[in-house]
């Protein structure tokens, strides 16, 4: 009886369990799975939720690095634009007053004129001629220095930013902090901006005689009572310029602003696996391959060629007035009359550098703005 009893109570249960057997299953297992799915998905979301912090927390550090190396890198551009750019101006100023003195030549010429019995006419005449190339030597130095100066000192600060961000790097790779990352390379950094003195304690020795030479060669078919407009000069400096940079190989203007190439050397110390050797290839022999490298580059070439255009371009905006005499831009004046405002004109582009028209129309050029954006961004890391 007991037993009877049970099976018609269990039979609405197996009846139900038959009936709805597949539809129990069905659900049982949506449910399993939208638990494991629910599992799976908090997890998931914690998991993304602390990713996406340490990504935060990584663009912050990142955000703080940039401001820190930018600000360093304007620290040293300000450095370069009133320190170490005016030191090498003034320094090339006093250099360019000293070697290119035409006070005796303009000395003779006066005691000639007071007492014409003191100098013959072909005295007079190879006096005019001296100062006529010495004065035009003077303005185009003056004018060739100033531009491949400050491109020159903006390339260093370029390569040594590029490099601050670099070595900041790898210093926070093996928990640096930025400080000590930036005094490991400070002497070099110094001996290497310190060569920006280079064409003044020995560039001009050479580049003196080079510039004149270029000099004579155009105006030997100048005459003293030939009139000069804006148009002429800019010619004459123009193909003085031209002259000068077609004249030996094709870079033989860099030897002038940096030590001579020295990367035969410093390969050789690469190629080898003595430790002794490689520490002799230190930061400063770098920083000097990867200057060198870029002042023979192409690109620095076209640079160079239209600052110079632009800058002939400015000298004769500075020398409008002196040279069309006061009336008109076509008038001119003779040679003779120009060329004291010549030689003057030289030294007036190395004054006062920091409040230079001169300078910062160079660095307004487009092309150079993206030549030095370009070069800050690619420089090899290697």
């Amino acid at each position: 009886m007991f037993g009877l009893v049970l099976d018609a109570k269990m039979f609405p249960i197996r009846d139900f369990w038959k009936r709805y057997k597949r539809k129990i299953l069905i659900t049982a297992g949506v449910l399993g799975s939208g638990y494991f799915l629910y599992r799976q998905y908090d997890y998931y979301s914690r998991r993304l939720h602390d990713i996406q912090k340490e990504l935060d927390n990584e663009r912050e550090a990142d955000e703080l690095i940039k401001a820190q190396i930018q600000a360093h890198f304007e620290n040293i551009q300000r450095i370069a634009d009133t320190t170490t750019l005016p030191h090498a101006l003034q320094h090339l100023h006093n250099r360019i007053e000293e070697d290119l003195d035409l006070s005796h030549l303009t000395e003779r010429l006066m005691m000639g004129k007071g007492e014409p019995n003191t100098l013959t006419l072909a005295e007079k005449l190879d006096l005019w001629e001296s100062l006529k190339i010495l004065s035009f030597t003077k303005m185009v130095i003056s004018l060739w220095a100033i531009t491949l100066l400050s491109l020159y000192i903006r390339v260093q600060v370029n390569i040594l930013g590029r490099h601050m961000y670099i070595d900041t790097a790898r210093g926070l790779g093996s928990s640096q902090l930025l400080e000590e990352a930036d005094l490991i390379n400070r002497e070099d950094q110094q001996k290497f901006l310190a060569i920006s003195d280079f064409l003044c304690n020995y560039g001009l020795n050479a580049l003196i005689p080079k510039l004149q030479v270029a000099a004579g060669e155009v105006l030997k078919r100048k005459q003293l009572r030939d009139v000069f407009n804006t148009t002429v000069l800019r010619d004459t400096t123009t193909q003085i310029i031209k002259i000068f940079m077609s004249t030996g190989s094709p870079h033989h203007w860099l030897d002038y602003l940096m030590p001579g190439d020295n990367q035969s050397n410093i390969t050789d110390t690469v190629s080898t696996d003595d430790d002794a050797a490689a520490r002799n290839f230190n930061k400063f022999d770098q920083l000097m391959m990867e200057t060198r490298a870029v002042l023979l580059s192409a690109e620095f070439g076209n640079v160079v060629e239209t600052s110079l255009e632009v800058g002939v371009d400015g000298l004769m905006d500075e020398m409008e007035a002196s040279v069309a005499g006061g009336s008109s831009r076509t008038s001119g004046i003779p040679l003779a009359r120009l060329v004291p405002r010549v030689a003057q004109m030289g030294l007036l582009l190395l004054e006062d550098p920091i409040k230079s028209r001169f300078i910062k129309t160079i660095r307004g050029i487009p092309e150079v703005e993206i030549f030095f954006t370009l070069l800050y961004a690619n420089m090899p890391t290697s």
